[in-house]
């Protein structure tokens, strides 16, 4: 092989250590660089807000998102039993001073006294609440019950049976309740569908009646559905303010979640993946600790960036793309970490420093080079 054929070799290897030395991500300068981004999918590109974290902060750092406590969003439920609905079973039991005229009773006695001591109960087989959300009452038809408490459905049977028993009175007792009932699952230590009862059971009752979380109680959130919506707290919360301790209600969904946020990390970190956190939140400088930190040698310290949507005030609004850049030269900036919030859905990413690629290139070269100067010894020799 001749000195030219191998100044042509040496150079086409250039050339291929050239191509190979691509960064695997978009660089500092090309994330500064900005741009726009569509909010959701068929929308009009809303652009990227850029915000620079240092000493010489601007803008004030965002706050944590806290979670409003359940006495605050959750409606206030009454206990089991201060209404009832359908499929509930209610026991009827009538009182009829003697004479007895409907329901049978005692002998006759004009002697008040006699009169409540002789009369007898007539106790009417069990009423299941119908679809139609009434109970019927012999001598009293059909009464509406759905939605109503047992006093006001006692009061209306002694108003229908007025003119015809004597001195009517009536009691009316739950006995089966079939639909008031609550779920429990998730991260407990068994999941269950229970009933509820008059006394009006609480959130901590049914964590405790399946035996409690599995999970550490700092690390477990309690997710609580009613009527459609839910609503997550900190089970720690929840212990130790009692006014979320709150009055479960009929079809109550409670879910015991273990980390139930994450955020992504992607670059030059110690470790790339999906990391877990608790409700209760973490800081940025807390998820760079649990993802190993920066790699030395090939993280551009700065070149950290935090992608995230933000929501606006609007309901229904587009999001707003927001990127922040830490400049982690600046010692400053490790205070303002540990002061900034993260959150669920956060994409953490570090761009590798100009001197590590310098450094990849070199080497790609040199491996490329090397052979080519060793054939070129050779020939000279």
């Amino acid at each position: 092989m001749t000195l030219p054929h191998i100044r042509h070799l040496m150079i086409l290897m250039s050339f291929v250590a050239l191509s190979a030395c691509q960064a695997f991500g978009p660089g500092r300068e090309n994330i500064l660089a900005g741009g726009s981004v569509p909010a959701r999918s068929g929308e009009a590109p809303v652009p990227i807000k850029i915000i620079q974290v240092g000493s010489d902060q601007a803008q004030p750092l965002p706050t944590a998102i806290a979670l409003r406590p359940f006495y605050d969003v959750i409606p206030e439920a009454l206990p089991v039993g201060t209404t009832v609905d359908v499929g509930d079973a209610l026991e009827v039991t009538i009182w009829e001073a003697p004479p007895a005229t409907l329901f049978g009773g005692a002998a006759a006695d004009t002697r008040i006294a006699t009169a409540i001591s002789t009369a007898r109960p007539t106790i009417l087989p069990e009423m299941r609440i119908g679809p139609d959300g009434t109970i019927s009452v012999p001598f009293a038809g059909a009464i509406a019950a759905r939605g109503r408490t047992l006093q006001s459905i006692e009061r209306e049977i002694v108003a229908r049976l007025k003119g015809r028993a004597n001195m009517p009175q009536a009691l009316v007792r739950l006995v089966g309740n079939e639909t008031a009932t609550v779920t429990v699952v998730g991260e407990f230590a068994q999941s269950a569908r229970f009933p509820l009862s008059p006394r009006g059971e609480r959130l901590l009752d049914a964590i405790a009646k399946v035996g409690g979380v599995k999970p550490p109680i700092n690390l477990t959130t309690i997710q609580v559905t009613r009527d459609g919506a839910s609503f997550r707290l900190p089970l720690s919360q929840i212990i130790e303010q009692e006014r979320n301790n709150i009055i479960l209600a009929r079809n109550d969904v409670i879910t015991a979640l273990y980390q139930p946020y994450s955020f992504t990390v992607l670059g030059a970190a110690g470790r790339n993946d999906e990391f877990k956190f608790e409700a209760f939140g973490i800081s940025l400088s807390q998820a760079l600790g649990r993802v190993g930190g920066l790699q030395d040698g090939r993280a551009n310290p700065r070149g950290v960036f935090l992608f995230r949507w933000m929501d606006r005030s609007d309901p229904g609004a587009l999001r707003d793309p927001v990127i922040y850049n830490f400049d982690f030269k600046d010692p400053a900036v490790y205070f303002m970490a540990q002061q900034f919030p993260m959150q669920d859905g956060d994409f953490i990413y570090v761009t590798n420093s100009p001197v590590a690629e310098l450094q990849r290139f070199v080497g790609i070269v040199s491996q490329a080079i090397l052979p080519a100067a060793t054939v070129t010894t050779i020939v000279q020799q």
